[in-house]
């Protein structure tokens, strides 16, 4: 599996981190950025990250923003992208098994390198269980297609 991934300044400092654990799963990476700690801005990290799950360059991908927030909203406004915002490991573990998330974002000033450790092998073990959730993903595609055909959106 290739992993994409993308931080701004404020997920720098955890980017070794995160990425050594995705190396020990034997994952390929993609790194698209940031490579040091001046002021950038997270969409223009976010962007690449969700263009190469979407060409099926990637097949996940891990966004550390100094919240998570931005690098979640960002994503989430690719079609096809289900990018999650976990500060645990329930969340980090129901965001594949029910949502089949296929991004991770992490707050680099939320939480500490145990817990985003944690988190991401989490993440990576987790498998979507399909049955029911499938349904409502297919909803959520719906909404992506609707929202694109409506006049003024």
């Amino acid at each position: 599996m290739q992993i994409a991934f993308g931080c701004d300044h404020g997920g720098f400092m955890l980017k070794e981190l995160i990425l050594s654990v995705v190396r020990k799963n034997g994952l390929d990476i993609l790194d698209f950025g940031c490579m040091n700690t001046e002021r950038v801005d997270y969409p223009d990290y976010a962007s690449p990250v969700c263009q190469a799950i979407r060409s099926g360059q990637a097949q996940r991908g891990i966004l550390v923003c100094g919240s998570g927030i931005g690098m979640s909203i960002a994503a989430n406004k690719f079609a096809g992208i289900r990018a999650t915002l976990c500060n645990d490991l329930y969340t980090a573990r129901f965001s594949r098994l029910h949502n089949d998330s296929n991004v991770l974002c992490l707050g680099g000033r939320i939480i500490g390198p145990d817990l985003a450790a944690d988190i991401v092998q989490v993440w990576l073990d987790s498998e979507f269980e399909g049955g029911r959730h499938s349904g409502r993903l297919q909803k959520i595609r719906d909404l992506e297609t609707a929202s694109k055909a409506a006049p003024g959106c």
